[in-house]
Formats: structure tokens, C-alpha cells, sequence
């Protein structure tokens, strides 16, 4: 992979690479085999958001610690302790009998994913110090994440239909093996120096803050005046990050340093890390409710026309890191974000434009696909190497507690337009139905389509209309607000009086 570098460095990076595989394939295989766990389990909706939620959650709250951890105690430890955990937790999953035993083994799995994420960008920050090694493994380590991301669904339908949905987790026990033993050959172990006591404060206060804040999200409604629970679990959410703000504030080595926000460049890559995923990663999971409920495509044509969105970002890497080392993250990372945009912009007007076909949306998806593999990996090593080495754990931690946040939120907000659209759409067709029936049916019209349409007596036709009409403010959000990131990116980083070297001439 890298000629250059010592034969230790490249096991080290297959190792990355490997968990990165493994981190990928199971955000987007798991929704493949949902279908099939409803009925061996008799799992309603709710039961059935909660194994993707789950995973999500404790990754989220488990981001900054596994940084501050890893820190602390060192990266390699802290890797092959994740690596571990997350094999035993997917055996968990594939032997899982119950949707609560399958829910609890998913959360394992995140906070699992959450060491094993911040520890990936630490590594590869760590033992890649020459730009163009530094370069090289931090494009093998882009591409290797979208191939778990775009190829998952296939992969996941694929291993559920010959080998049974259990092996989409048991598959990863066995990966999970082969990666403790490269890390344990290739992977060399390093801390911060000064990372003398463990920020228990810190990571107490930001991991019960991020949990809150996703789980009243993930419920889909804001807390009512009756909402007691709600109203209380928002109240202690906001506590707790008012305490984290004074705390970080105070301790001398915090392990969210909001200091580090003077870096220019460390500022300007966590915004673009914000950005992708206020666009293109929500909307990942929406796509394929167009592509069968208004273009009328079974699952697997579906899944094959969600190639053109994920697969670009697999061949842009290479080129973005060769950008970056020409023109730096002030050019590259706000013209990723405006491509992104683009391309929302060209969907929306396939979907508008009438008898729209999967043909037509494939260029929107080629060109947002394309902006975020030049944005992705060149926010990613901006951020880890704007600030020391030894705070590398603090950096990535920082920076991929910035996505998952934004992610959580923004698949919320989505659906949430989606849905206001899409009934937005339906009130031409019933004038006479009341808000309530409006809500419930506009909920089934986005889950079903056609059949939704065949129960209500209503045109096939009529009903796809109103959902384009959901998806057309969906896509206006997401041009909208990757377009907005874009201008503050460039913004920051043309806020500095001269531009340093690139990140990976460091």
C-alpha cells in the first residue's frame, strides 16, 4: 500500500483499514435484515428503530471518553480493548433470541465503535507523519470506510439471503480476530504525555448530554407542556452540558479543549464535518424511500441505484488528499461542500422535473457523492493535524463527536420535513381530512406508497406526488444547509492572516 513506509506501519494500517470496514458495514447492512427481524421476533416499529438507534446512541455518548481514554492509557490499548468488545458484542447480536437482547447487544456494539473511530484517526495521525505517507494512509483509510458504507446494503441482503441474518453480525467476530491480531503486530502503542488524569467530570457530563439530546430526538417530538419525562430528560441534557461547558473550561487538560477552536484549521474541519452530515449522510437513509415509493423500484433496484450515491466517495478520496497538498483545506474542504450541494440541486430537479426515472436522479447522486469524497477524509486530516500529535485522541474525538451530533440531529430534522411536505402535498388532495388524519396518513404514504394509496381509495399517482412534494423540501434543506457550512468554512479559514502548510505537509 505505502512503499515507502516500514512493513509495521503498513499492518498498522491494514488494521485501520480493517475496522474501518467493520465500523462501515454496520451502519448500512443492518437496515437490509430489519424486514426479516419483524417477523422472527414480532418486533414493532418502534423496537425495530431502536437496533439502528441503539448503535448510533452509544456511539455518539461514547466518542469523547473513548478520546479522553485512549489518551490516558494509550491508543493501542484502547484499540485492541474496542476491537474486542465489538467482536463480543456482534456475537451477542447473532445469537440474540429477543428484540430487547438484540437492542442491548447494538448499544454495546456503538460504544465498541466508538473506540474503535476515535482510535482509527489517532493511529494513522500517530504513525503517518510524512505528508505524502500521511497522505496515502489517510486515502486507503477513506476509501476502506465508504466501502463499508456504500457496499453494506448489497452485502448485508446478500449475507442475510445465503447465510442467514445472523452472520451480518457473526461475519464481524470473525473480522474482529483477524484485526486484534494485526494490531497487536502493526499498531504501535502511544499517549499524551500530559494526559496525567482521567477528565472523569468531562466524560460523565458530555456522555449523559449527548444521550439525552439524541434520545429526545430519536422519539421524533419536542417535549410537550404534559411531557413530564421529557421535559425532564431535556432539563437534565441541558444541565449536564452547562456543567461540561464549566468544567472543560477549568480542568487543566480537558479532553474537549475548546481552545483548540482558535486553530483555524481545526475549526474549519470541524464545520465541515457538521456540514456533510446536516446533507448527504441523513439523507442516505431517505433515498431509498424515493427511489420505492415514488419511482415504484423493489428493494434491490433500489439498492442498486443507491450505488451511484455511495460509491463516488470511495473514488474521490485519492484525488482530494492530492488537492489538499496543492491548495490546502481552505480550497478543497468549502468546494467539497458546495459540489455537495449541487447535487442535492440536480435530484431535486429530476424529481420535479416530471415522469422522473431512477436515469434521471443518477447525476445528482454521482455529484453529491463526489463533494463529500473531497470534503470527508480531507476534514478528517485537517482536523487530527491541526493540533500536536499527543492530542490526537482529544482531536478526532472532537471531530467525530461534531458528525455523529450533527448526523443524530439531522435524521431527525429530515423526517421531520419529509413528513410536513409530504402532508403539506396531501392537503390538496384532502381539503376535508383533519390534521390528525393528515399526520398519520402522510406517516404511511412515506413508509408505503402504493399500498397506502390502494387502502385510502386514492391514485397511485396522486400519492407519489405528494410525497416528491416531502422530498422537495427535503432537498432544498440539504442544498441549503451544506451551502450555508460551505460559506462559514470559507469564511474561518480566510479568517487567518496567512494560510499555513497543508495539514499533511506537517
Amino acid at each position: 500500500m505505502l512503499h515507502s513506509t516500514s512493513s509495521r506501519n503498513q499492518v498498522a494500517l491494514s488494521a485501520v483499514c480493517l475496522s474501518a470496514l467493520m465500523f462501515g458495514l454496520e451502519i448500512s447492512s443492518v437496515p437490509t435484515i430489519l424486514p426479516t427481524l419483524e417477523q422472527l421476533f414480532s418486533a414493532d416499529f418502534r423496537q425495530l428503530q431502536w437496533v439502528m438507534n441503539a448503535y448510533t446512541t452509544a456511539m455518539t455518548a461514547c466518542l469523547m471518553a473513548m478520546g479522553a481514554l485512549a489518551d490516558r492509557f494509550g491508543r493501542k490499548r484502547v484499540f485492541l480493548a474496542g476491537q474486542v468488545v465489538f467482536g463480543v458484542a456482534s456475537l451477542a447480536c447473532g445469537l440474540a433470541d429477543s428484540p430487547s437482547m438484540l437492542i442491548g447487544a447494538r448499544a454495546l456494539q456503538g460504544a465498541a465503535a466508538a473506540a474503535l473511530l476515535t482510535c482509527q484517526i489517532a493511529v494513522l495521525s500517530q504513525q503517518f507523519r510524512d505528508g505524502r505517507e500521511r497522505a496515502l494512509a489517510f486515502g486507503w483509510w477513506g476509501v476502506t470506510f465508504g466501502v463499508g458504507l456504500g457496499f453494506g446494503p448489497l452485502i448485508g441482503g446478500l449475507t442475510a439471503v445465503v447465510l442467514g441474518w445472523e452472520w451480518v453480525f457473526l461475519v464481524h467476530v470473525i473480522l474482529a480476530a483477524v484485526a486484534v491480531i494485526l494490531i497487536q503486530v502493526g499498531v504501535e502503542e502511544s499517549t499524551d504525555p500530559h494526559a496525567l488524569r482521567l477528565d472523569v467530570a468531562g466524560m460523565v457530563t458530555l456522555s449523559l448530554a449527548v444521550f439525552c439530546l439524541v434520545y429526545l430526538i430519536t422519539r421524533g417530538r419536542m417535549p410537550g407542556p404534559g411531557d413530564i419525562s421529557g421535559l425532564a430528560l431535556a432539563a437534565l441534557g441541558v444541565a449536564c452540558f452547562s456543567a461540561f461547558v464549566v468544567v472543560e473550561t477549568r480542568v487543566a487538560r480537558p479532553m474537549f479543549d475548546f481552545t483548540a477552536f482558535r486553530t483555524t484549521n481545526f475549526s474549519g474541519a470541524l464545520l465541515a464535518s457538521a456540514g456533510m452530515n446536516f446533507s448527504f449522510w441523513p439523507f442516505i437513509i431517505y433515498l431509498p424511500v424515493y427511489f420505492q415509493g415514488v419511482l415504484g423500484l423493489d428493494s434491490l433496484d433500489a439498492g442498486l441505484c443507491l450505488l451511484a450515491y455511495t460509491l463516488p466517495p470511495l473514488l474521490a478520496p485519492p484525488i482530494a488528499e492530492r488537492l489538499l497538498l496543492h491548495f490546502g483545506p481552505q480550497v478543497v474542504i468549502p468546494l467539497g461542500l458546495v459540489i455537495i450541494g449541487c447535487g442535492f440541486v440536480l435530484m431535486r430537479a429530476a424529481a420535479l422535473g416530471g415522469d422522473a426515472s431512477w436515469v434521471d436522479m443518477l447525476p445528482g447522486c454521482i455529484l453529491a457523492g463526489s463533494g463529500l469524497g473531497l470534503a470527508n477524509t480531507t476534514a478528517t486530516n485537517t482536523a487530527s493535524a491541526a493540533l500536536p500529535p499527543e492530542r490526537a485522541g482529544m482531536a478526532s474525538g472532537m471531530n467525530m463527536s461534531a458528525s455523529m451530533i450533527a448526523l443524530a440531529i439531522n435524521i431527525a430534522l429530515m423526517g421531520f420535513i419529509l413528513l410536513q411536505g409530504t402532508q403539506a402535498g396531501l392537503e390538496r388532495l384532502l381539503p376535508a381530512a383533519t390534521g390528525d388524519e393528515l399526520s398519520l396518513l402522510a406517516e404511511s404514504v412515506a413508509a408505503g406508497g402504493e399500498a397506502v394509496a390502494a387502502g385510502a381509495g386514492l391514485p397511485i399517482a396522486l400519492v407519489r406526488q405528494s410525497l416528491v412534494h416531502g422530498f422537495d423540501w427535503v432537498m432544498l434543506y440539504g442544498a441549503g444547509g451544506v451551502w450555508l457550512f460551505a460559506a462559514i468554512c470559507k469564511l474561518v479559514f480566510g479568517s487567518a492572516k496567512r494560510s499555513g502548510p497543508a495539514p499533511c505537509d506537517r
